[in-house]
Order: structure tokens, then C-alpha cells, then sequence
């Protein structure tokens, strides 16, 4: 269970100057969010597309939270999301700024998927910022995409 707040995009949007995403991470951080989430079950940073209209070319859900402990409610404001269980690959991305190599691991799935190496379930996808993604200018990622 993740507790965040959300909003709704499109990768379509997310290329362009309307994109939603990088200023959900500017409130999340500005106005304290993690801190104000209950029963947090770690330190780390969940960023969850989940949702999906379709499939990467149709709208969905992005929501940056904590994990919480089952039960927990949202705080006014917030949501409350359930990663399903199931199968999921996981990259990692590069080493370096998070705002180049979120968006490149992204890309090297999506070459997968184009390839037909990575059959997507399109449910629940999300990446995990931990201790490696703390430095900005300085970030690892591991993005998880639910398969089919």
C-alpha cells in the first residue's frame, strides 16, 4: 500500500512544457509530503503509474508516496494505492541525474517492449528511490513493470 498524492498524465503530455510530473515532485518536496504520510513502512520514495487507460500511449495515474502499513488512511489531499502482486521486471537505471536517467530507463523498456522482449500488463509500474536516488545530480533508480 502506497500513500501520495497523484495526478493524471500522458507520456504524451509528460514530453511537452504542460507535463504534471516534474511539478508533483517539486510539491511533494516543497510542501513536506513523505513527512506528513502515516505508518510509513521505510525511507523510500515510490513513484506508481498505475490506472492506465490503455497502454504507454493513453492517460494514467502518477502518484508519489511512501509505503504505509495495511489499513493505514490517506491524510486530506492524498490517496491510497495497492501494488498488486505478481510478476515484474526490474531495471535499473544509469547513474546520474535523475532527470536524465528516469526518462532513459524508460526509453531501454519501452525498446523491449517494442522488441517484444517484455510483454506489459499495464496495471501497476513504479520505481523506487532509496538511498541511491538521495543526490539528485547523482541518482539510481529501479523501475518494476508488471508482465503479463
Amino acid at each position: 500500500m502506497v500513500i501520495g498524492i497523484e495526478a493524471r498524465t500522458t507520456n504524451a503530455k509528460e514530453a511537452t512544457a504542460g507535463g504534471v510530473i516534474a511539478a508533483q515532485w517539486q510539491e511533494f518536496f516543497q510542501d513536506g509530503i513523505q513527512e506528513k504520510i502515516p505508518n510509513k513502512t521505510g525511507a523510500n520514495i515510490y513513484a506508481l503509474y498505475t490506472d492506465y487507460a490503455s497502454d504507454r500511449n493513453g492517460e494514467y495515474v502518477y502518484v508519489i508516496g511512501a509505503m504505509v502499513k495495511d489499513g493505514t488512511v490517506p491524510p486530506a489531499g492524498m490517496v491510497s494505492k495497492r501494488v498488486p502482486g505478481g510478476r515484474y521486471a526490474v531495471l535499473t537505471s544509469e547513474q546520474g541525474p535523475v532527470s536524465t536517467v528516469v526518462p532513459g530507463a524508460w526509453q531501454r523498456l519501452w525498446k523491449l517492449e517494442d522488441d517484444g522482449r517484455l510483454k506489459r500488463s499495464y496495471k501497476t509500474d513504479f520505481e523506487i528511490y532509496d538511498l541511491r536516488a538521495r543526490d539528485p545530480q547523482n541518482s539510481q533508480v529501479d523501475v518494476y513493470v508488471g508482465l503479463k
